[in-house]
């Protein structure tokens, strides 16, 4: 079913992508008993802001199946931004004093980079802390994605993340390691891109009442919850919602600051990403930056040939998850328990389960 895009006008590369007229939409089609309502509050840096638009809305459409959505734009003050974040923020985005009146069903809180040590000191944390405290009240569910989930456990249960001496990058393989509506119809064993230089640990995560839904041996936690007042929190330390290119952007983007002196340090090759002919050309074009640094040699960077075979291996299990997510959210519209979203022969099998637990 076609995402609604609530409020204002279609962002252009959206409506460009699905044929639509960059026009404002609405929900009188939609039956507003089952239609769920999303706030999509994008911190992302002005380079990835449209990205990411275009990533959660896709993930969204693919997820709802035949749940009608419909999505509205918000973005926290302070968030450093330049003339163009800032014209598109203004076309398409709407005030962040706008939510605290309206009801959605939902909200997803993305990331942002980082610029201090200690988050409570970047310039967006108040306005940050205000939504955390208005999701646990007026939402049925938050997702908050990577930085966004270090910042809501340090609001909530003053846990500190962590810093890691290298970036944690690349496609991992993760564990279910339980039975949860979020997890459902998952397979065991799932893979998800991560992207950070921080982490959260499972002790601190868990020694709060946080339940650790999925976790990688390489790179730690990927998937936490805990109920805070009325809200399911749902963290992801990884990015379920990446296309197939966005960890390539990202590492180019890193090799950029290298050859221009931003950053100290050669980018990491992304883990389990590229295939063995590309890591190969990628290793090539390593010993000859290193040899002469310089941001010409970009000019020559290798994009075709590393890119052609990059597949999104994580599509089927982020379409579950977010697919499982959006019906939760239905079954707290209808005031019922978040398993009766799940189809009935995977409810009878956790259903049989339980009781055969019971009677042990």
């Amino acid at each position: 079913m076609p995402l609604v895009i609530d409020g204002g006008r279609i962002p252009a590369r959206w409506a460009a992508k699905k044929g639509l007229l960059p026009e404002v939409s609405n929900e009188r089609n939609i039956p507003r008993a089952r239609c769920v309502r999303l706030a999509l509050i994008n911190n992302m840096p002005d380079p990835a802001l449209e990205d990411t638009e275009i990533q959660f809305f896709e993930l969204l459409e693919n997820a709802a199946d035949q749940v009608p959505v419909s999505v509205k734009l918000f973005s926290l003050p302070g968030v450093p931004r330049g003339d163009r974040g800032n014209r598109h923020l203004s076309e398409f985005y709407h005030s962040i004093e706008d939510i605290w009146n309206s009801r959605f069903d939902g909200v997803i809180i993305t990331g942002t980079e980082p610029h201090q040590p200690d988050l409570r000191r970047e310039p967006y944390w108040q306005a940050l802390v205000n939504v955390l405290d208005w999701a646990e009240r007026q939402t049925s569910s938050t997702v908050l994605s990577c930085l966004a989930a270090h910042a809501g456990v340090l609001h909530s249960d003053g846990i500190a993340r962590h810093s890691m001496w290298y970036k944690m990058c690349g496609v991992f393989e993760c564990k279910r390691l339980c039975d949860h509506a979020l997890t459902n119809l998952t397979s065991d064993l799932i893979q998800f891109p991560h992207s950070r230089w921080n982490e959260v640990r499972e002790d601190d995560l868990t020694s709060c009442g946080y339940i650790v839904l999925t976790k990688s041996t390489e790179a730690g936690i990927d998937c936490f919850v805990k109920k805070k007042r009325k809200s399911l929190f749902v963290h992801f330390q990884g990015h379920p919602e990446y296309e197939a290119r966005t960890l390539f952007k990202e590492y180019r983007r890193d090799l950029r600051r290298f050859l221009t002196g931003e950053r100290k340090t050669y980018p990491y090759v992304p883990h389990g990403y590229f295939d063995a002919a590309a890591t190969k050309i990628l290793a090539e074009f390593r010993e000859k930056a290193l040899s002469q640094p310089r941001e010409e040699l970009m000019a020559d960077f290798p994009e075709a040939a590393v890119t052609a075979n990059l597949q999104k291996t994580w599509h089927a299990a982020a379409t579950s998850m977010y697919g499982n997510w959006l019906h939760y959210l239905v079954s707290r519209k209808t005031d019922t328990s978040a398993f009766a979203a799940i189809p009935r022969v995977a409810f009878n099998y956790m259903q049989r389960k339980r009781f055969a637990t019971s009677e042990r």
